[in-house]
């Protein structure tokens, strides 16, 4: 099965640093094949046996720790899912004028029960809901009041990671090949 590994806090304002070739080295060393990384946010591309996300996330989780002294949580998604991440974009997002992103949630975790958590400015910003993803868009001439600005310091901002709309594509056509 092919799958990407979405880690969470890493290489952000010069915190928790992984060298994207050192994370292949070790992702490999762990036992997963054809591991590919994507920009310096954590975005690793792998393919493996193992049916069972929540295992192979515990296991990459450990890896990061014992490798690289980092805790960073980290969300798995499958091809399947990023392809239907992607094919459930909001129509709203069909809009030139707007910022995308797509938060990640990491299990036990549901998207809907995130939402309730996620500071949104009426008006301004845009949330909804995917089956355990989040698509969170701001209007352009609205990015300085969004209250997205306002998710870190939130309980729920530890249980997500998230990618703008272009990586998110970016990942999904490595996955597939392309």
């Amino acid at each position: 099965m092919k799958y990407v590994a979405l880690l969470r806090g890493i290489n952000v304002g010069g915190n928790n640093k992984i060298k994207m070739a050192d994370l292949k080295i070790a992702v490999e060393k762990a036992g997963y094949a054809n591991v590919v990384t994507l920009i310096q946010s954590g975005n690793v591309i792998f393919d493996s046996a193992i049916l069972d996300q929540k295992k192979i996330a515990k296991q990459l989780e450990q890896v990061i720790l014992k490798t690289f002294g980092v805790v960073s949580r980290v969300v798995i998604r499958s091809l399947p899912q990023m392809k239907k991440v992607i094919s459930n974009m909001p129509a709203s997002w069909k809009k030139d004028d707007i910022r995308k992103y797509v938060a990640f949630i990491k299990e036990p975790v549901t998207a809907a029960s995130a939402a309730k958590q996620i500071p949104v400015r009426e008006g301004v910003d845009i949330l909804d809901v995917g089956d355990g993803d989040l698509y969170m868009a701001t209007k352009m001439e609205g990015l300085t009041k969004s209250g997205y600005t306002k998710i870190v310091g939130t309980k729920i901002y530890q249980d997500m990671t998230m990618r703008n709309f272009n990586t998110t594509l970016k990942i999904l056509a490595l996955m597939e090949g392309r």
